[in-house]
């Protein structure tokens, strides 16, 4: 793992729990000499993991689309800065950048861009491990929808499992080494009497 895209939240969330579970991935990330990739923003989560990280002495690379750069939220001290046209051209430059992929607390885009790259998984488009950093048990309901999906049949459970979760970020960062990714999806029709 060379480097990995963090996905998560412009805003601070309710509680400086989130903050601090950014900054612990942050090092965490510069310890393992592991590359950020991110959004490119300054504020909120996303501010505070690319601190962390630069902090540390690492590496970050910041990825963001051209409207939101004009509006002054962009990252000052990043070690690079892509500017892209567009969201669907930030994602794909950080999917192509990133050997891993973290979730952190955010809201709909968050979510949004997690789904993308958990499904791109799911289709055989990558082979990267996909993470969710459970800070303050922030996606148990996530993770019990999953439970749901599995049992209702929309979901294998090979690739629920894609769906690596752990409240510790050194804990999680370990699970990403020993990734292996199950076998392609594929759609067979069953036998018609």
């Amino acid at each position: 793992m060379k480097r990995i895209a963090v996905f998560c939240g412009s805003s601070n969330g309710a509680s400086n729990v989130y903050i601090d579970g950014a900054k612990k991935l942050g090092k965490a990330l510069a310890k393992h000499n592991i590359a950020l990739v991110y959004g490119g923003a300054s504020v909120g989560m996303m501010g505070a993991v690319a601190d962390a990280v630069l902090d540390e002495g690492g590496q970050v690379i910041g990825v963001m689309p051209r409207f939101l750069e004009q509006r002054e939220i962009a990252h000052k001290r990043l070690s690079e800065l892509i500017v892209a046209n567009s969201m669907h051209e930030r994602k794909a430059k950080m999917a192509e950048l990133a050997d891993g992929f973290i979730a952190l607390p955010g809201g709909p885009g968050t979510l949004e861009e997690f789904f993308e790259i958990f499904t791109w998984a799911q289709l055989g488009l990558h082979q990267k491990p996909c993470g969710l950093l459970n800070i303050n048990d922030y996606f148990n309901p996530l993770i019990e929808l999953f439970k749901h999906m599995t049992k209702e049949q929309f979901l294998d459970e090979k690739y629920r499992s894609m769906a690596i979760v752990d409240d510790e970020p050194s804990q999680l960062l370990e699970k990403f080494n020993s990734f292996e990714a199950p076998t392609l999806k594929t759609y067979s029709k069953e036998k018609q009497l």
